[in-house]
């Protein structure tokens, strides 16, 4: 049967033409990982029949020896990556090849600079396998058949990389991806048997699959010089062609490790760390796990499913990770082999299996042990470096993952008032080890920003009594709060929430002067309270504040002002001090402006002023105020009569 000619020219994506320029004008200083991310592509495919035809062994069309092929033509200048794994449909073609159909594709183009050198990481950190191709090449084409179809369902894929692509049906008999690089002029060192297998060599060693070329074995003579064997060719192995977890820890260089990592990963970088271990017993299985040193692009995709790959005896079975790593640990990258599953397990089996639960259990504990001996060490400098990249990720454990929560929050890091610096490098353990004689709670404030909380009124009598204070400025904080209520016997207070229990810690001096204050005051705190009326739902003195007028407060076991503010921001049907529960109005006697108002005789001035105090409140709480012209307008007028 013939193949109907159907050819035609298509044009990439926007983001593919800008990303091609990129590839061949800025990315990688070393150029010899395009032959690591082909294979690497090749060895997937590879995997992904062998799964496949678990279920369906015809598939194999009658060759089960799978394997990838290396070529080189001098004459005609192309480096063929050839193997018969899954192959690809003529859809499949067009979804994989001419578009990027990844998350994170958005984010990626948005954090493009425009330098060179900082372009090329980011290209590289996304990830781009195929496209490396013409880093090295002026023409790249690809012939492709999927395993089961019939021989006139092949396809040809083509391009300059210049903004257009042909897509054709062809002839090809057997399965498999075909891909034949045209190379660039000034690239002669690629048409090399020693250069090409020694790059194979340093990228590609660890590939469990064989990856093959032709050696010419030369005619051998006798004594005489007649010819005993003519000259042959033979197919030979160029990598060990075993999987790279399956070796002793003694047997594996680092940069054997750092290597497998980037086939895994699709990453150029090396992690920050590794873990690797063969769990024996009842369950057995090896896992070999890294930490990258840079974050995927798609990591705050939390329904992202890749990332961990299971295999069942060297057979690969998914790379969907939802079964064996949870979502607070997405940014793990690596393998889990298993010996005791079924090697036709299916998802909805995973989903079920005691012994994927198992799995999963024992590698969560093996990678917080990695995290633990990072934050342990004597140079902190790579926990810091973790810390800064997926910090905010790992917070979501203590929400998700009860059972280890204690060893989470021991591995959190904050900023606190000890510190001018915005750098988060204190844990909750060496927050007690410094807490003051007599704290018996550990004193936390949440805050939009940094600045926001550094500069807050709510800390002013903290630091006037020496006592530090955690400073919270990431969303997934206030969340992470409502699970995270105590540590190691100590409660979590929020400094802007309910009465403060600074008993103990306060003078008898101090003590004294707060309640002559609040019998001094009474009369005026009424009267502010009929002044912001159902704005608030108490007003009272403050003992928080020491230098500025007054502040607002929830009660302790309502929702914050900075949750109301998220939730609002994220859509919900409340406003700031809606949604069921008003702000507390705290102000301070000793403030001028305060004693002002108690001295106050015009009402009309006395309820200016306090609206004054109460926007300014909600202003230092990073909220909006609902009147904007009125507050500026109570405020000139307050300033004109001070001028009079």
């Amino acid at each position: 049967m013939t193949v109907e000619a159907k050819k035609e020219t298509l044009g990439f994506e926007t983001e593919v033409k800008h990303l091609l320029h990129l590839m061949i004008h800025s990315l990688y200083s070393n150029k010899e990982v395009f032959l690591r991310e082909l294979i690497s592509n090749a060895s997937d495919a590879a995997d992904k029949l062998r799964f496949e035809a678990l279920s369906n062994g015809n598939l194999y069309e009658h060759n089960s020896d799978l394997k990838i092929r290396l070529e080189f033509n001098k004459e005609a200048r192309t480096i063929s990556v050839i193997d018969n794994g899954i192959g690809m449909t003529r859809e499949e073609v067009q979804e994989h090849i001419g578009t990027i159909a990844k998350s994170g594709t958005k984010q990626f183009f948005e954090s493009l600079t425009g330098n060179q050198a900082k372009d090329s990481e980011l290209i590289g950190q996304f990830g781009v396998g195929f496209y490396s191709a013409f880093i090295v090449a002026d023409k790249v084409t690809l012939t492709t058949r999927k395993a089961g179809l019939n021989s006139e369902q092949g396809v040809r894929w083509e391009s300059a990389g210049e903004g257009e692509y042909t897509l054709e049906s062809v002839e090809k008999a057997t399965r498999g991806t075909e891909i034949v690089l045209h190379l660039k002029a000034d690239e002669d060192e690629f048409l090399d048997e020693w250069r090409l297998r020694s790059i194979v060599k340093k990228f590609s060693d660890h590939i469990s699959l064989p990856i093959v070329m032709d050696k010419t074995i030369p005619e051998q003579k006798d004594e005489e010089g007649n010819v005993t064997e003519p000259a042959r060719v033979e197919e030979e192995t160029i990598n060990s062609a075993s999987a790279l977890w399956a070796k002793s820890k003694e047997e594996i260089s680092e940069e054997s490790y750092n290597e497998f990592y980037k086939h895994v990963s699709h990453d150029y970088q090396d992690p920050l760390i590794h873990t690797h271990s063969k769990v024996e017993g009842t369950n057995e299985y090896t896992l070999l796990l890294y930490v990258p040193a840079r974050a995927p692009f798609d990591m705050w995709d939390r329904d992202a499913k890749h990332g961990v790959k299971l295999y069942v005896r060297k057979v690969f079975i998914t790379d969907d990770a939802e079964q064996l790593m949870p979502r607070y640990l997405r940014f793990i990258r690596g393998v889990i082999d298993a010996d005791a599953l079924p090697l036709n397990v299916s998802r909805e089996i995973l989903q079920q299996s005691k012994q994927i639960s198992a799995i999963k259990a024992g590698a969560v504990k093996k990678v917080l042990s990695l995290l633990e001996s990072m934050a342990e060490a004597e140079d902190g400098s790579k926990y810091s470096t973790f810390w800064s990249i997926f910090g905010n990720v790992l917070k979501e454990g203590v929400i998700e993952d009860h059972k280890n929560k204690e060893r989470i929050a021991k591995l959190l890091r904050f900023s606190s008032t000890h510190s001018d610096a915005q750098a988060q490098n204190v844990s909750l353990e060496m927050y007690i080890s410094r807490m003051k004689e007599g704290q018996e709670k550990i004193y936390y404030l949440t805050a939009d920003s940094f600045a926001a909380a550094k500069n807050s009124p709510h800390l002013e009598i903290f630091r006037k009594k020496g006592i530090e204070v955690l400073l919270l400025s990431d969303r997934v904080d206030e969340w992470m709060l409502s699970s995270l209520t105590e540590f190691d016997g100590k409660h979590l207070q929020s400094v802007a929430k309910g009465e403060l229990d600074l008993d103990k810690l306060d003078s008898e001096e101090e003590k004294k002067e707060l309640e002559e204050a609040n019998k001094d005051f009474e009369s005026v705190l009424k009267q502010v309270k009929e002044v912001l009326g159902e704005k608030v739902s108490e007003v009272r003195l403050s003992h928080r504040l020491t230098d500025s007028p007054a502040c607002l407060v929830t009660d302790v076991y309502d929702m914050s002002l900075n949750m109301q503010r998220i939730m609002k921001e994220a859509g919900q049907d409340f406003s700031m001090f809606g949604g069921g529960s008003k702000p507390i109005f705290e102000i301070n006697p000793t403030h001028p402006l305060v004693t002002k108002i108690k001295e106050e005789q015009d009402d009309a001035r006395f309820a200016d002023i306090t609206n004054i105090l109460f926007d300014q409140a909600i202003l230092s709480e990073g909220g909006q105020l609902d009147d904007p012209a009125a507050f500026v307008h109570k405020l000139n007028g307050l300033l004109q009569s001070l001028l009079r």
